[in-house]
This record gives C-alpha cells, structure tokens and sequence, in this order.
C-alpha cells in the first residue's frame, strides 16, 4: 500500500478506502489508484485485513466429487451468485470421504469462512458436532434432511428413486431391477443410497421383488461402475424388463454393456437414470431421467446466504428445488404378451 500511494501521489488512508470501499473515493482518484494499482501488480492481504474486519470475503463450499458436472453446476451458480455482492467461492471435494469432508471443514472454518454450504446427508459424530457448534450460516444442498443443520436448497432423493420406480411400473413392467454404488470403509454415496431407498420402497409397494436392485462398488460412481455393474446385474436377471440407474453416469455405462451383449434399448429393456446429464441428452438412444436443476439449486443457496450476509432479514431456511420426469428415448411400454383373441384375429384377418 505504501508503494500505490507513493505513485498514485495519494495518502495510505486513501489507498485502504479505495479497497474496501471505492465507491467512497471520488471518480478521477480511484482511476489513479487503480492505475497505479495495475501497474504495481499490487495484491491486497486479504489476511491480514480479516483479522482487522473479520471478514474474510470467502465463502466455503463442499462437494463430494468434481467428477460429477451437476455439482459443478451447482458451484457455478452459486459462484456467479456471491460474486454479485464480492464473494468468492472455496471449493474442497471430499471423493464421499467423511474423514476428507471433515478435514475440509476445519481447513476453511480456521480460514474464517463466512458461510459453508455443504451437501446433505448423515455425518460421523465429530463432525456433526464441530457443526451443531457453528456460528456461521451452513447450507445443505442436493437433499432435503428431516433435521436440518441450520438452512436447506435440495430435493427428495427418496422421492426421486420413488418417481424413477412409479414411472416403470406404470409403463407395465414387472421385473424391475437397479444398480447404485455400495460403497466400503469411510466412502458412502447417502444421496444415491436414498435415492435406491425409494426405488425399492415403491417396488414393494407395488408387490413387486426387489431381489433386482443392486449396490455394488464405491463411489464416485462413473461410466465403468455403471458397465461393471449392469453386466453384474444381468448375469443375476437375464429376463430383466426395465432398470433404475442412480445416476446418468451409472446409466450411460449400463447403456454401453447393453449394446455389448446385443441387447436393445429400449426394445429389449427400458432404461431410466438420475441427474439429467449432458452426456444423457446427447447419448444415442437419448437417456430417460429424472432431472434436477444443479444450477438453480446453486443460485438459490447464493441467493439465501447473500440475504443473511448482508443483513436483508430472514428468508425461507428450507426450499425444495423439485425434480421433473424426463422421458426420451430410452424407455418404453412393455410388450403386452399375445393373448388367444390377438391370435385367432391375426389368423383370420385378410
């Protein structure tokens, strides 16, 4: 600051009123400061000037994989959002590590974090505790907990698998599977796991088996676990008629171990994920999701945590962001076996 004062041929004081709050400073000054600024190369502490203010400027975000473009979404329009009032965003990714989820939380909370938005979910004692004791504004996201940490933008995983089960059964199917990560040690999927809960939860409500649905491998799931574990699933069922895939990348993979056998989709099986990926747009035949909006999830955390920041009063402290039914190519209505009036019609008919 000495030297952007020294050649802006400004005071020290004017230089610090420039940075935090330009709009103090006249027009013609701050233009020869942030010339000098520029010129200077010159970089704030930002550091040193939270421990004068206890403001940070940062806001803490925690995702479970990076792998995964809807949670990129979900830090994008969050990110676009805090930057309107000159937040910046800290991203950690956890790979469904509670160990990693923890260490990342302690890291940013040290770095005086303004807010955390984290995703849903059950955590380990330690950290549930470090939480509960948390002044600072705390977010969940992609879920919608029965006891909330403090504030929620989400949506019903067990719903969503519900919904995924519900659209199957309708089309008429009766042997009806799923596949989903099972996870092992410290790594677990909660989201996909709910999500599997829902989809079984409704074949039995149907009075249909479940014997089907099958976790297997940890997460992150990916094209491969989705390959590896269709293959798994269709060595168990080969009559299978219809199946859940707890993510689009589950689904894409299952797709590409379809086609190896010579088995058609949707002639052969019907086929529904989860997340309304890109790739499932794009993919030949098109994939059947349930979608949910990751960016508008990210704008509206944005949106509540720039509310509470900045004083404007209270708002909703649980939104539910909702989820469509996207039907495309990868699904249809079962083949509804010849019955002997089809028969004796078709024999008889010119």
């Amino acid at each position: 600051m000495r030297d952007v004062s020294a050649l802006a041929g400004v005071s020290r004081m004017t230089v610090s009123r420039f940075l935090r709050s330009p709009e103090v400073v006249q027009e013609e000054t701050r233009q020869i400061v942030a010339r000098a600024i520029d010129e200077l190369g010159y970089v704030p502490d930002r550091a040193a000037g939270a421990l004068s203010t206890r403001r940070s400027g940062f806001v803490g975000l925690i995702v479970p994989t990076i792998t995964n473009t809807n949670f990129a979404q979900a830090a994008r329009g969050l990110t676009d959002m805090l930057r309107r009032d000159g937040f910046e965003v800290l991203i950690g990714y956890t790979d469904y590590d509670d160990a990693v989820f923890l260490r990342h939380v302690k890291a940013m909370l040290a770095r005086r974090a303004e807010a955390l938005v984290l995703p849903s979910g059950p955590r380990p004692v330690s950290l549930q505790r470090l939480l509960n004791r948390e002044t600072i504004p705390l977010v969940e996201i992609a879920g919608l907990p029965t006891r909330p940490l403090d504030r929620v933008v989400g949506y019903s995983n067990r719903a969503a698998g519900r919904l995924a089960a519900e659209y199957l059964i309708g089309l008429g199917y009766t042997r009806i599977g799923a596949i989903g990560a099972a996870g092992e040690g410290t790594a677990r999927d909660h989201r996909g796991g709910r999500r599997i809960d829902g989809f079984r939860d409704a074949l039995l409500e149907a009075g249909l088996s479940d014997e089907w649905v099958l976790r297997q491998g940890d997460p992150p799931v990916s094209f491969t676990h989705g390959a590896r574990t269709m293959g798994n699933l269709l060595d168990r069922a080969p009559g299978l008629e219809a199946v859940f895939a707890v993510s689009d990348l589950v689904g894409v993979g299952a797709m590409m171990e379809c086609r190896r056998r010579g088995i058609d989709i949707p002639r052969d099986l019907s086929l529904i994920g989860f997340g309304s990926f890109e790739i499932g747009r794009e993919v030949v035949p098109s994939l059947t999701t349930v979608g949910v909006d990751y960016r508008a999830m990210g704008e509206r955390a944005g949106r509540m945590l720039l509310d509470v920041l900045g004083g404007r009063g209270e708002t909703d402290r649980v939104v539910d962001v909702g989820m469509q039914l996207v039907v495309r190519e990868t699904t249809t209505a079962a083949r509804r076996p010849a019955t002997t009036r089809d028969v004796t019609v078709a024999e008889t008919a010119p």
